[in-house]
């Protein structure tokens, strides 16, 4: 046997039924030769990891643009903090650790500059639309490795589209995914919002933290210890927790994400986005050349939308000064 059907035979042995085996994977659009060391789902996770646009996860907002400090969250330590959750989960509900990680690792790599402030400029510039978590699957697809895309299997892929609303993932480590994601989401901004000054921790109504608790941990602690407890047919928590989550939600929902001070600079943000777009639509030859096959193939909108989506925020800005921003005589 290699160490891949070691590996194999382990998750036969000792995961649940609800558990996702990697051998049963539907595969990927591509077939592609077995790896003697690794499941299809590990290498998964790896070729996610390696890719450009999880590198440039870094310098991407999560919530606070562009923030001074070095203890905000970015986008690629809120994708960190997801994994550890949603494994976390899995481990504890004997579902495949390596899936639920890949998708986890994945499921925002094709979010914008600027946080969700960027996904709405170019959900309005783009005449079909923009949604992060369809972006995501279009890099992986179609956009990394010079538009070869990484070749995901099928649950990962699923898992990444499913990651957000509508409907669920067709796996049980997608749908840990998507419970980690807003259990991380909430608490970490919460954490952010409270250095920022935005909001202090008596804030938040004493009927959530009753049932949650007082701080990160403590509520990270009580929903994944309720969710597991609480799951059977199908992973939910207890009606309890999930009313003061859902209270959580909509507290966070009507103070920290309309924050004047937190979010005044997101105004910035529109017209940056726009004035960009507007100008490599109508300049694509400015584009890096990958960029232009998809001019020829999929329209202009198209390959500006996933130019833009996939620049960081300091790169963006960047850009913006070296288009629109008058440079002074060398002399």
């Amino acid at each position: 046997m290699t160490v891949r059907e070691q590996t194999q035979a382990i998750e036969r042995a000792t995961l649940s039924p609800r558990a996702s085996l990697s051998e049963n994977s539907r595969g990927r659009a591509r077939p592609e030769p077995e790896c003697p060391l690794r499941t299809c789902y590990q290498r998964d996770r790896d070729r996610v990891i390696h890719c450009k646009a999880f590198r440039r996860l870094k310098q991407k907002t999560q919530v606070f643009l562009s923030p001074e400090g070095d203890h905000y969250r970015t986008r690629l330590t809120h994708t960190l903090e997801v994994s550890q959750i949603a494994r976390t989960i899995a481990r504890a509900l004997r579902l495949n650790e390596d899936l639920t990680e890949a998708i986890a690792l994945a499921h925002d790599l094709g979010h914008t500059p600027f946080g969700h402030a960027g996904e709405r400029a170019l959900a309005r510039l783009n005449p079909t639309g923009f949604k992060h978590y369809e972006q995501s699957v279009r890099v992986a697809e179609k956009l990394e490795k010079d538009g070869k895309g990484l070749n995901l299997c099928w649950e990962v892929l699923n898992g990444m589209i499913c990651h957000t609303k509508g409907t669920w993932a067709a796996t049980w480590e997608g749908r840990c995914v998507r419970y980690a994601d807003r259990i991380a989401y909430m608490n970490h901004d919460i954490e952010d919002a409270i250095t920022a000054g935005v909001l202090r921790a008596g804030d938040i109504p004493r009927g959530i933290t009753e049932v949650l608790g007082q701080t990160k941990s403590a509520r990270i602690t009580t929903l994944v210890t309720d969710l597991v407890a609480n799951s059977g047919e199908d992973l939910s928590m207890s009606p309890q927790v999930a009313a003061a989550y859902e209270a959580l939600h909509d507290f966070m929902y009507s103070t920290v994400y309309v924050d004047k001070t937190a979010k005044a600079e997101e105004q910035k943000v529109d017209k940056l986005m726009e004035d960009l777009y507007v100008y490599f639509r109508d300049n694509p030859m400015r584009m890096p050349e990958n960029y232009l096959y998809i001019v020829y193939e999929e329209g202009a909108d198209r390959a500006v939308t996933d130019y833009l989506s996939g620049m960081s925020d300091e790169y963006a800005i960047r850009m913006y000064q070296d288009v629109f921003v008058p440079k002074g005589w060398a002399l």
